[in-house]
């Protein structure tokens, strides 16, 4: 069987608002998807707006968020060199993968929902009948994509996301430049959730998403399996 090559974009974006403290990718929702995709075989290539290093949330390196995913990951060189020297997007040609992955953070809410070069890509990927898969905030990176018809292309798809309840959890609704949950829904997306911090990914189509961190491993299964069908 031929091997399979995911794309997986992260955000270059490491300022917090105006808060004066960083953000970035949260590590468990690109090591759990990434060390899956590679434990099957898979080729992984790593991109980011701005290209070279990409921030890593520094909440997310705290022990209370550490799984065995992001054990794996402290503990591989490689892998942190790949993190360290990600390509930059606008180089990245949508015909050299099979999927893309959009693991979260705050960071994507910046820079990856207007990002012209994403969203071209992920229009790209949908015309080609391939798969897009995003986990908690890097759903925003679905916000502006459009379809063939000109509709947004998350207009009446079942998407997921990190939910109002969330942010608010984490005490920063009044931070974000927007609330996930409802640019999804004003775009027209059938937004589905569970209970704060429990696991829930949805697939609708060629859209895989999920709800928060818990979520990544449920979104990264989902797109294995809608690639290997």
């Amino acid at each position: 069987m031929q091997t399979k090559n995911i794309l997986m974009v992260l955000t270059s974006h490491a300022e917090l608002g105006n808060t004066g403290k960083k953000t970035g990718f949260w590590v468990e929702e690109f090591a759990a998807p990434y060390y899956a995709f590679k434990d099957a075989g898979i080729n992984v290539t790593l991109a980011s707006p701005a290209g070279g290093q990409a921030p890593i949330d520094p909440t997310s390196e705290l022990d209370d968020f550490q799984t065995t995913a992001t054990k794996r990951y402290f503990e591989d060189a490689e892998s942190q060199n790949l993190i360290a020297n990600t390509q930059v997007l606008a180089q990245i040609n949508s015909e050299d993968f099979d999927a893309v992955f959009y693991p979260g953070g705050h960071g994507p809410l910046w820079d990856l929902t207007d990002n012209t070069n994403s969203i071209q890509l992920i229009e790209q990927f949908i015309a080609a009948s391939k798969p897009v898969a995003a986990v908690c905030h890097a759903t925003a990176a679905l916000l502006n994509v459009k379809d063939s018809n000109g509709e947004y292309a998350v207009k009446g798809k079942a998407v997921s996301g990190f939910t109002n309840t969330e942010e608010d959890a984490v005490q920063l609704t009044d931070i974000v430049p927007f609330l996930l949950e409802d640019e999804l829904i004003k775009r027209g997306a059938d937004y589905q959730k569970v209970e704060d911090w429990h696991a829930f990914a949805v697939q609708d189509g060629l859209l895989i998403s999920g709800q928060n961190p818990a979520s990544s491993i449920l979104v990264a299964e989902k797109l294995m399996r809608q690639l290997n069908g």
